[in-house]
C-alpha cells in the first residue's frame, strides 16, 4: 500500500503542475499537463502493480516537464530515451487495463496457444501504434497549436523506432510476468 501512496504523491505533482504550467508557461503548457494528470489516473483505477504504476506516472510526467522547459533541445538524445521509456510503459498500461477488461489475456491464460508470446506481441503492435498516434498528434500540434513543438523527418523516425524498441521490451517485460507483479485487486 505504500507503493499506492507514493504514486499518489507523483499525481498530485501532476496536479499541481497543471497550475504552474498555466500560470508560468501559458495554455498549450496547461492542456498538455493536463493530458498527464488524466494520464497519471488510468493505471490508479485499473489497479495496476504499484511498480508499473509508478514508472507510468513519473515517467509521463517528467516527458511532459521536459516538452514544456524544451530539455529535449538542451539534451537531444533525451527526447528517444523518453520515447522509449514512455511508449513502453503507455503499451504496458494499455495492456493491464485490456487485461483488466478482459478483452487481452494475461501470460498466466491458458488461450491463446501461446499465451506469453501473445502478450508480448499484442502489447509491442498496441506501443508502436500509440508511438505513431503520438506522432501524428505532435504533427497536429505543431501545425495548429504550437509552432514551437519539435517535428521533423529524422525526429518522427527516431521517435517511432524509440518507441517500437520501448514497446518490444515492454512486451516481453509483460510476457515473462515482470510488469504484473504486486498487482491491486
Amino acid at each position: 500500500m505504500n507503493g499506492v501512496v507514493a504514486v499518489d504523491g507523483v499525481r498530485v505533482a501532476a496536479l499541481v503542475s497543471v497550475v504552474v504550467a498555466l500560470v508560468g508557461y501559458g495554455g498549450v503548457a496547461a492542456a498538455v499537463l493536463f493530458l498527464v494528470l488524466g494520464g497519471t489516473m488510468v493505471p490508479r483505477v485499473a489497479g495496476a502493480p504499484a511498480a508499473l504504476d509508478g514508472a507510468y506516472c513519473l515517467t509521463i510526467l517528467v516527458a511532459a516537464w521536459a516538452a514544456v522547459l524544451d530539455w529535449y533541445l538542451a539534451v537531444p538524445w533525451l527526447d528517444v530515451v523518453v520515447h522509449a521509456a514512455a511508449t513502453g510503459l503507455i503499451a504496458a498500461v494499455v495492456q493491464w487495463v485490456l487485461v483488466r477488461a478482459g478483452m487481452a489475456s494475461t501470460p498466466d491464460d491458458a488461450q491463446p496457444r501461446h499465451p506469453r508470446a501473445a502478450v508480448a506481441v499484442l502489447t509491442a503492435a498496441m506501443g508502436t501504434a500509440l508511438a505513431v498516434v503520438w506522432e501524428l498528434c505532435e504533427w497536429f500540434g505543431h501545425t495548429y497549436l504550437d509552432d514551437r513543438i519539435q517535428v521533423g523527418y529524422t525526429d518522427t523516425l527516431g521517435d517511432v523506432t524509440a518507441g517500437m524498441v520501448g514497446a518490444a521490451v515492454a512486451g516481453a517485460l509483460l510476457g515473462g510476468g515482470v510488469l504484473l507483479r504486486g498487482a491491486r485487486a
